[in-house]
């Protein structure tokens, strides 16, 4: 599948599918709290254990959102 197909699935899931808006709004608050720990210049022990949670997390949520995209790219009437 070519890259603006899959956008334009990824933009028509986010106009209609509530499930893929919150997965999609989770991925950015995660994104922005590994962005800031990764801006410390110095992590503690526990800031470098949250860091590695919150990276799992978002890679999780990116996961479900591509299986989402993968799952209507497969409906018979995705366009």
């Amino acid at each position: 599948m070519d890259r603006n197909t899959l956008e334009e699935i990824k933009a028509h899931l986010m106009q209609t599918n509530e499930q893929y808006q919150d997965l999609m709004r989770q991925h950015h608050e995660f994104d922005a709290l590994v962005e800031a720990l990764e801006n410390k210049a110095v992590l503690t022990a526990e800031e470098e254990v949250e860091e590695h949670r919150l990276k799992k997390h978002k890679l999780q949520l990116k996961d479900q959102m591509e299986l989402m995209v993968k799952e209507h790219s497969l409906q018979p009437s995705a366009s």
